[in-house]
């Protein structure tokens, strides 16, 4: 019986032991992988103080490094309607410097090469061509503008309207009273002026709109019918930008990118663009340098054209997209650009 005891004492004894060794072994185990987690921790908190702070780069793996590399990007952004675009907009962003700029093309701009054989096929929306070439818009723009935009941007009214309610909507100020109906179009426009929250379908009519039913339009000093439409187009993209950068929509990317799949042609790599995204939510809206093509409005046999001034549109060129100092203040291109308004 003794004999017996002992050697039970001793099985329980060695079964101790073991349970102790699996113990002292996982407590080694647990506390080497928190120094590893720690050591990671530690390595992404200086990346992220590396990169000022910016989170979401130091979660892809960006460093120093890495902005520094990237060049400034320049896109040829259009709004389409019905196979048509009235939205034409040069755009520029600086991921060094956070800088960043769009100007808008007038829908009229005169691209022909003889004005005394001028007719509605020389305006450049007329070589939109329901988004086909694409291309034949970016040439004639480099034309204008003297710039080598190489990447275009095409998003459909749908895809905007999904968009905006994807971000749960825009606060914006609608400068006037909108009423305006054309069954031809399916373009019913209702709003209200003054600060609001405004949805998909409200922005569509917002950023379409140019005049009232009664022909009213908006004030000499926002700027009249297609100047005033522009403007509020590039402060309707401000507002966008805004909301989309937000933290709590930054969660929403991957419905976003589903939505840009679905209403958006681009010639962008992707696997690019998305370099640009982390110092892109860091950008503040309010500071977008946005402008409108210098020029005037003319009839030339009986149809309306935008004449672009090629002094002027250098100057204005250089300022917004080649760091050189302005000449002019904005207000005062604009007040250039209403006197010449017809």
């Amino acid at each position: 019986m003794g004999k017996h005891n002992t050697v039970k004492e001793k099985e329980k004894d060695k079964d101790k032991d073991k349970k102790k060794k699996k113990k002292r072994t996982g407590l080694k185990i647990f506390i080497f992988i928190l120094i590893i987690l720690a050591i990671l921790v530690g390595l992404f908190v200086k990346r992220v103080i590396d990169l000022d702070g910016n989170w979401l780069a130091a979660l892809l793996g960006h460093n120093k490094q890495t902005v520094e590399n990237l060049d400034k990007l320049y896109v040829l952004a259009m709004g389409e309607s019905k196979g048509m675009s009235d939205t034409i907009i040069v755009c520029s962003y600086d991921p060094k410097t956070q800088e960043a700029s769009m100007l808008s093309i007038p829908r009229d701009t005169f691209i022909g090469d003889s004005k005394y054989n001028a007719s509605t096929y020389d305006k450049i929306n007329a070589i939109y061509n329901a988004g086909k070439d694409p291309e034949k818009t970016m040439e004639k723009v480099n034309e204008i503008t003297g710039l080598n935009i190489k990447n275009y941007i095409l998003i459909d009214t749908e895809g905007l309207v999904e968009l905006v309610n994807q971000i749960g909507g825009i606060n914006f100020y609608v400068p006037m009273d909108m009423k305006y109906n054309d069954k031809k179009q399916d373009l019913h426009i209702d709003l209200k002026e003054g600060w609001q929250t405004l949805d998909g379908k409200q922005v569509e009519e917002l950023v379409r709109f140019r005049h009232n039913a009664d022909g009213s339009t908006y004030s000499y000093e926002y700027g009249m019918e297609d100047f005033g439409r522009m403007k509020t187009q590039r402060e309707v993209i401000k507002a966008v930008v805004k909301q989309t950068i937000q933290l709590k929509n930054v969660k929403e990317i991957g419905n976003i990118i589903d939505i840009a799949k679905n209403h958006v042609k681009t010639n962008l790599d992707f696997q690019i663009l998305k370099d640009y995204i982390p110092y892109a939510i860091n950008l503040n809206p309010d500071n977008i340098n946005a402008k409108q093509l210098p020029g005037s409005s003319k009839y030339i046999n009986g149809i309306s054209f935008f004449l672009c001034d090629e002094e002027e549109t250098k100057t204005t060129v250089d300022e917004l997209f080649n760091d050189k100092p302005a000449e002019t203040t904005e207000e005062q291109t604009e007040q250039t650009e209403q006197n010449n308004t017809l």
